[in-house]
């Protein structure tokens, strides 16, 4: 399979270090209380308020604090003990299960009891169907007093543990078994491996007496983002504090300017973000991979009027904005043209596999591949594959008893399939094409098809833990574990002291968030109009399964679907044929789901950085600028969230005596 050109330069940047460390020790459990304690709250609040989430900001904040502090300590952090902090920040603070939350496990619970008193679930008659072991009913003192100490919330957050305990046993095991067979048998070149692992080996230079450009580009980036984050966030939180209604001087999310040209752009939202990290972003991402969103973008403002007046598009109304237009065509359009251009990815993943694995075999039979089994280097660490994939197999059939238990009228038939037949197939299937291109591929809408034509009525199938994942990105990450050198024991330890850490203070923080102020409320201006579009999408999907009317059958043009699969299967066979980069189809897959509000900013960056930053600074070098850059924002933005959240929390706190 041909890899990308931007991905061929990266192929061979690192090898395998001839000794391995472990990477955890007492440094580690300090930085997961700092992240715990300190960070978490700021990511919690930032995306509450702005949709924005730290991003690599709790890393490089943890790795430049610890490093400093071992610099003045007249030591040095090895590149295994920075590792593993970078894992620990990647993976405590950010989001986490299927909310767009940071701030762990506890935010699924706060997403939950929003959907079960939201407008959409009222609108769509299916409120009172969410079960109880997912979130209390409406009318609990849990919900309407907003706190987690009460009984009704005792089911929800045992099986929310058990989930958590079941889904590290289960990644781990499966996702080394692939790391074993992809990278120690069929010796995929796992070409952004070394990017990462670059990235973080890189953090080690920071601990060294002499200063480098990625301290400096990191600050500039740190002042950019405190100075533009006390506007767009600083303001909006600390006048909530102390005002029932917070100022904001730059509207966030976006500015919505949908009904002001609804008049010559009918069913088309518009509108432009001012956050500057959009900009940023344009900076950071694949240049095709932004053209292809802006193309989208461009396109939809021609076709949306155009599917408007052929009768397409039927459900906007004159004066929607842009969350009720997007929505809206999203039902009569999007959601089936996007779910075509889906197969069609997935097609096209699975047939470069199979003339892979074709091309392999052949080679075997004519003696120009020997393969064996790679003996792992001395102190890397082995577990041995049938104790990974036991350790897969006891929480998949887990899962399945659980679901059982949960859902029993429904075929407990499927959730064999997905458990053992389809999550083990696109797990390998996504591992080899992260092996070979660097490119995630799924089977699209497996589960949801199997849902809806069960025949099964109810909403609570929804809600189960079906055991359907996608284990294939693991393999390259344990394969980035390997190039820094670091023991596989150490993901391990760090693992089983991040999970009551975050349990704890995930607990903590989003108690006291919740009780604050409602969420979403006036004081969290971007949950506040946000979430109304992803409950409305939520419940759109959950209505396929409720007693008579389904407005996502409604919603489901196979026509549709039939025109955007060919359209995906032609544009892939264009640009392969005229050797155009396929990193387009995917902006331009990327484009339709993301609002053009947000796309606009971006090819600024993107475009800034073709035509100025990599003739200036050459294209590899800016790559490596423009990560830390961003990282630096991020980590400004994040700073400012932190302080405005601590002057929040001490306001809220304090109370008023009436003399």
């Amino acid at each position: 399979m041909r890899l990308d050109p931007e991905l061929q330069e990266y192929r061979d940047l690192m090898t395998i270090p001839d000794k391995f460390k472990d990477g955890f020790d007492i440094k580690t459990i300090i930085g997961m209380l700092f992240l715990a304690f300190v960070i978490m709250p700021g990511a919690i609040y930032l995306g509450l308020v702005a949709g924005q989430d730290l991003g690599p900001a709790a890393e490089w904040t943890t790795i430049i604090l610890f490093a400093e502090i071992a610099r003045r300590s007249f030591t040095k952090l090895t590149r295994q003990e920075l590792y593993v902090l970078y894992y620990v920040a990647s993976h405590l603070v950010h989001t986490s299960g299927g909310t767009a939350l940071a701030g762990g496990v506890f935010a699924g619970f706060i997403w939950n009891q929003y959907l079960r008193r939201s407008p959409a679930a009222i609108a769509f008659g299916i409120a009172d169907q969410i079960p109880t072991w997912v979130v209390p009913p409406a009318d609990s003192p849990a919900l309407l007093e907003r706190t987690f100490f009460h009984p009704d919330w005792i089911v929800p957050i045992g099986l929310m543990l058990t989930y958590q305990i079941l889904s590290r046993l289960s990644w781990f095991g499966f996702g080394y078994a692939l790391y074993r067979v992809t990278s120690d048998i069929e010796k995929l070149p796992f070409p952004l491996a070394p990017i990462a692992a670059q990235g973080a080996t890189a953090l080690a230079e920071i601990t060294s007496k002499e200063e480098t450009w990625r301290w400096r580009v990191f600050s500039i980036g740190s002042m950019i983002g405190v100075t533009f984050g006390a506007f767009y966030v600083g303001i909006p939180s600390l006048t909530g504090a102390f005002l029932s209604k917070p100022v904001q001087l730059l509207p966030i999310p976006f500015l919505d300017l949908t009904q002001n040209t609804e008049g010559f752009l009918p069913a088309t939202p518009t509108g432009l973000t001012l956050n500057l990290g959009a900009v940023l972003i344009g900076l950071v991402l694949p240049f095709w991979v932004v053209i292809g969103g802006f193309i989208s973008c461009i396109v939809t403002l021609f076709v949306n009027p155009w599917l408007y007046h052929m009768g397409v598009l039927k459900t906007w109304r004159p004066g929607m904005d842009t969350i009720q237009t997007q929505f809206a065509n999203s039902v009569d359009f999007y959601l089936s043209w996007g779910a075509g251009i889906s197969f069609a990815i997935a097609i096209i993943g699975l047939v470069h596999v199979f003339q892979t694995l074709a091309r392999d075999i052949r080679e075997r039979r004519r003696g120009e591949r020997r393969d064996h089994v790679y003996d792992p280097p001395p102190g890397r660490g082995v577990i041995p594959t049938w104790i990974a994939v036991s350790m897969w197999a006891f929480a998949t059939l887990s899962y399945i008893l659980i679901c059982i238990k949960l859902i029993p009228n429904f075929p407990w038939v499927f959730f064999v399939f997905f458990g053992f037949i389809l999550t083990p197939v696109e797990s390998y299937i996504t591992a080899r094409m992260r092996g070979i291109a660097g490119q995630y591929i799924g089977i699209p809408y497996v589960r949801q098809a199997t849902f809806i034509l069960s025949g099964y009525k109810g909403i609570d199938i929804w809600f189960a833990p079906i055991p359907e994942h996608n284990y294939g990105g693991l393999a390259e990450s344990f394969r980035v574990i390997e190039l820094t050198g670091t023991k596989i024991i150490s993901i391990v330890k760090a693992e089983l002291w991040m999970l009551p850490i975050m349990m704890i203070s995930s607990f903590l923080f989003w108690s006291f968030m919740w009780k604050l102020a409602p969420i979403p409320s006036a004081q969290y201006p971007y949950a506040q109009k946000m979430w109304h579009l992803n409950a409305l999408n939520q419940c759109l999907w959950l209505t396929a399964t409720v007693e008579g009317h389904s407005y996502l059958l409604d919603a489901i043009h196979w026509d549709f679907i039939g025109y955007g699969l060919a359209f995906g299967l032609a544009l892939y066979t264009i640009l392969n044929a005229l050797n155009w980069p396929v990193m387009l189809v995917y902006g331009l897959i990327r484009g339709l789901g993301t609002l053009p509000h947000f796309i606009l900013p971006e090819i600024i960056g993107a475009l800034a950085a073709k035509f100025y930053f990599h003739k200036r600074f050459g294209s590899k070098q800016w790559r490596l600028y423009a990560t830390v850059l961003m990282a630096g924002f991020a980590c400004g933005m994040g700073l400012v969230g932190m302080f405005a959240v601590s002057i929040a929390m001490i306001s809220k706190s304090v109370t008023q005596l009436p003399f």
